[in-house]
C-alpha cells in the first residue's frame, strides 16, 4: 500500500486533533509556565514550535516561499493558542490544494535544517516533531495529576 497525498493529510489531521485535546487538557497557567525540569520548555512553547514548522513548511512546499519565523511568540493565553492552531491548520488545508503527488516527491536542500530531503520527508519530520512534543505534554499532564487523552483516538 502506498500513502497518497490525501492519506498523508488525514494522518496529519488525526494527529493534530489529538494534539489539540492535549492542549485543551492543560490548565492555562501550567500550559504556559510548567515544565518537569529546568532545561525543558512549557508545553505552549512546544506547540508554538509545531505551528512555526507547519506554517514554514506548507508555505515553502505549496508556494515556494521559504521563510521560518517565530510568528507566535506573543501568544500568552490558552484561547489565543488554540485559535492560532486552528488558523494554521486552516491555512494548511487551503494550501494543500496546491500540493501534488509530484510535489511531495521533490528533493531539495532543506532551507531551515540543512539536509537534502523530499517534501514528503519534510512533512514527516514535522509530524514526528509534533508526536515527540505531544509525548512530552502527556508526561507533563501526568506529573500534574491530570489524565491525558487516550493516545489512540484520532477523531
Amino acid at each position: 500500500m502506498v500513502l497518497k497525498k490525501d492519506g498523508l493529510l488525514e494522518i496529519l489531521e488525526g494527529n493534530r486533533r489529538l494534539t489539540m485535546r492535549v492542549v485543551e487538557a492543560f490548565p492555562e497557567e501550567e500550559l504556559f509556565h510548567y515544565a518537569t525540569a529546568d532545561k525543558l520548555r512549557p508545553f505552549a512553547e512546544m506547540i508554538k514550535e509545531i505551528m512555526n514548522i507547519e506554517s514554514a513548511y506548507i508555505r515553502g512546499i505549496a508556494l515556494h516561499v521559504w521563510d521560518f519565523q517565530d510568528s507566535f511568540a506573543a501568544i500568552s493565553t490558552k484561547e489565543d493558542l488554540i485559535s492560532a492552531c486552528v488558523a494554521i491548520r486552516e491555512d494548511t488545508r487551503k494550501l494543500w490544494q496546491e500540493v501534488t503527488e509530484e510535489t511531495l516527491e521533490v528533493i531539495e536542500k532543506d532551507p531551515f535544517f540543512g539536509p537534502l530531503q523530499s517534501h514528503f520527508s519534510r512533512l514527516q519530520y514535522g509530524l514526528e516533531n509534533e508526536i515527540h512534543h505531544r509525548g512530552q505534554g502527556y508526561i507533563y499532564l501526568r506529573t500534574l495529576g491530570i489524565e491525558p487523552p487516550e493516545f489512540f483516538v484520532r477523531n
